[in-house]
This record gives structure tokens, C-alpha cells and sequence, in this order.
């Protein structure tokens, strides 16, 4: 019995010193690392993929230095003349990943290949087949064919379920986040969209526009690694050979 009271007594000791470390020690230090201020670059404009980065889009601000990743821009002076890799939002904190020293090419998205990938142009032959004007460079889409063949057949290939958008290019030729129309009844409805496919992607691609007609469905708009999920999975839809006919709904 003696020996469970000194066991007790023992713990409430270490209990009382591991609160007073706590109390005196640890909180103060975690309230010293939130009050620490860091001076860092902030957007102050919305800044497009390709545009030349100026000061008039940047400000300085105070935060909190705790949990701010190392990386964080802090140096107005080294931003100022560079140029955004990809859309950069107002309030948005600069990170070297999303500038680029040098200009982006027009095509840049062309830039990457390795010989093992396609891009390929398909029409929109009207407005709704290309998702109302809506669709964006690298959003994930699902490609379906209709009136496809001699049975006018509406099919959705398994190969085609998550396909990437390159770019979604206007009648007059321009991409889409190449022009600015303040005024909606002057835009321009896409003409074609530009898709990142494999050889056997791209031969269904070209007969299925041949044949029929395409149809495009919205998939995914967001963070890279969860568009890489989406084409990982594509993937192995086609290299685990799964059930490769077509899911056909009748037009009655």
C-alpha cells in the first residue's frame, strides 16, 4: 500500500514540474514564434499566366513568421521584372515555383514532350458540346462520342475518361487566357480544344471526330497532385486492359 502512495506521490510530482515547464517555458516560447513578424511580397493584383510581374502588383506586408514557409518571398527587388508560370491571385504570397526569370513561350505548354505524348485539336462544332465557353487550360474533361458511326451510337470510352486540357483556342485563333473582353456579349466561343493524349487516345480521338461528334464533360478544376490522380487513374484504366466496350445509351 506504502509503495502505491509513493508511486502517486512520485507521478503528482512530475505532473506538477512537466505544467510548470509547460506554463513557464514551452507557452512562451510557442507565443514568442506566433508574435514573430516577418516582412514577405504579396499580390496586389490579379497576375495572369505569362504576364511580366511590376510593382504596381506587389506590396509588402507583416505576418506571422510562425508555420510561413521558408521558401516565401521576401524581397520585392528579386520579383519585380520576373514573370508568372501560372495565375497568380490577389493576396496570394510569392513562391519561386510560380515565377520564372524568362518569358514564357506563346505555347509553352507545347515545350514538355517527350515522344510518348500527343496533343491533338478537336472541334467544338457547337456550343454545348465544349462545356458553354467554360472549359480552361487544365482542367480535367471526359470525352464522349454521339451520333457516333452507322448505329448513331452515344458512347463513352473507357480510354477517354479523364483526359487534360492544353488549351481551349477562339475562331480568331487566340487561346482563351490570351484575351481579355470586359464586355460578355463580345466574347468569342471557342473553336477548337486542345487535348494531352497517348497515340492510341489520339487515334480515338481522330475517329470519333471523323465519325460523329464529340462531346465534352467537365471532370476537375484545381490542385496539380489531385489532376495527377486523375490522369494516373486513366492510365491504368487502359493499361489493365479493364472492359474496353463502350457504356452505350440508346436515344429513344
Amino acid at each position: 500500500m506504502k509503495k502505491i502512495i509513493k508511486n502517486r506521490a512520485f507521478l503528482g510530482i512530475v505532473s506538477i514540474l512537466l505544467s510548470l515547464f509547460i506554463s513557464f517555458a514551452m507557452v512562451p516560447m510557442f507565443n514568442d514564434a506566433i508574435s514573430n513578424k516577418v516582412e514577405i511580397v504579396r499580390v496586389k493584383n490579379d497576375i495572369k499566366t505569362g504576364e511580366e510581374i511590376t510593382k504596381k502588383n506587389l506590396e509588402i506586408i507583416e505576418v506571422g513568421g510562425y508555420n510561413l514557409p521558408n521558401e516565401v518571398i521576401k524581397n520585392m527587388e528579386t520579383v519585380i521584372g520576373t514573370y508568372a508560370k501560372v495565375d497568380i491571385l490577389k493576396s496570394d504570397y510569392l513562391l519561386p515555383a510560380k515565377i520564372s526569370d524568362k518569358p514564357l513561350a506563346e505555347y509553352e505548354y507545347l515545350e514538355n514532350f517527350n515522344g510518348n505524348e500527343r496533343a491533338i485539336s478537336i472541334s467544338i462544332k457547337s456550343f454545348a458540346n465544349g462545356l458553354s465557353g467554360k472549359l480552361k487550360k487544365n482542367d480535367i474533361v471526359s470525352v464522349y462520342a454521339v451520333d457516333y458511326g452507322d448505329k448513331r451510337e452515344t458512347l463513352s470510352p473507357i480510354e477517354l475518361k479523364f483526359v487534360e486540357v492544353l488549351a481551349v483556342t477562339l475562331g480568331s485563333g487566340y487561346d482563351n487566357n490570351q484575351v481579355e473582353v470586359e464586355n460578355m456579349e463580345e466574347k468569342e466561343l471557342p473553336s477548337t480544344v486542345t487535348l494531352k493524349v497517348s497515340e492510341k487516345q489520339a487515334i480515338l480521338l481522330s475517329d470519333i471526330e471523323a465519325n460523329g461528334k464529340i462531346h465534352l464533360a467537365f471532370v476537375y478544376r484545381g490542385k496539380e497532385e489531385n489532376k495527377l490522380e486523375f490522369l494516373k487513374k486513366q492510365k491504368e484504366l487502359i493499361n489493365n486492359e479493364i472492359e474496353t466496350e463502350s457504356e452505350v445509351f440508346i436515344n429513344e
